[in-house]
Formats: structure tokens, sequence, C-alpha cells
């Protein structure tokens, strides 16, 4: 399987500002959840008292580490928008990659809502409001 590395800091500096990436260090999706970027390392790794910028990969390795990082994720991105619609989950869940500007991100968050209303067809139920991104 092929892993996204997103936010090394060798690619681009700037997302390296709040939570200071380190060298040679990697912040793709690892755990349940895919926790993913450095600024939710560092949240993660601050509120577990564990320095995962420095040592990202344990959310991988370590299975309690995996599943408190997930727990956390869940508390703190998910359970703020629960009942707010598909595009506010996306949102949390993708960013920018889908809730961004440009071509790419409108093309990434078109295709996920027609999976998702597609679905929701098959099982003849209504997929609720807001599934843009765009709405948040």
């Amino acid at each position: 399987m092929m892993k996204k590395q997103l936010w090394k800091v060798e690619d681009d500096n700037h997302f390296c500002s709040e939570f200071p990436c380190a060298p040679g260090k990697s912040y793709y999706g690892r755990g349940p959840i895919q926790l993913t970027g450095n600024i939710n390392y560092g949240k993660a790794g601050n509120a577990l008292k564990l320095d995962l910028l420095k040592n990202p990969e344990i959310v991988a390795t370590d299975t309690v580490v995996s599943f408190k990082a997930s727990l956390w994720y869940w508390m703190n991105a998910f359970r703020p928008i629960i009942g707010q619609g598909f595009g506010a989950t996306t949102k949390a869940i993708n960013g920018q990659l889908e809730c961004g500007v440009g071509g790419e991100a409108q093309q990434r968050v078109k295709r996920r809502i027609q999976f998702y209303t597609n679905y929701f067809k098959r099982f003849g139920v209504d997929p609720g409001p807001n599934l843009s991104c765009k709405s948040f």
C-alpha cells in the first residue's frame, strides 16, 4: 500500500510554524481514524503528553497510542460537528484537500458527494442537508 505523505518538513515549511515539524518526519494518516498533518500530531501529542511531532510513527506502531490519538481526534474534530451534515464531516476529515479553492479540490468534493448520495439512494434514505463543505 502506498502512503501519501503530507506535511513533510522538506516539502512545505509553511505548515510547520505552529507545530514545528521534525526533520525527516512525515505526518501522513496513521491510526484507526488516520491522524494526519503536523498540527493534528502536535495537538494530539500535547493532549496525550507525548511528542508525536518527533515520533509520529508510534501512532501506527503502538496500539494504545493509536487508539488514544484517534479518540482525541474524534472528540475534538468530529464530536463538535455532529448533526451539521456531510459537508461539515468532509471538512473535518479532509480540510483543504476537498474543501479548498481550485478545480481539483472542487472535483474531489463533488465526487465524494456523488458517492455519498448514491449510497443513500440505494437504501432509500434521504442524505440530509448541507452536503457540501462550502456551507462551512
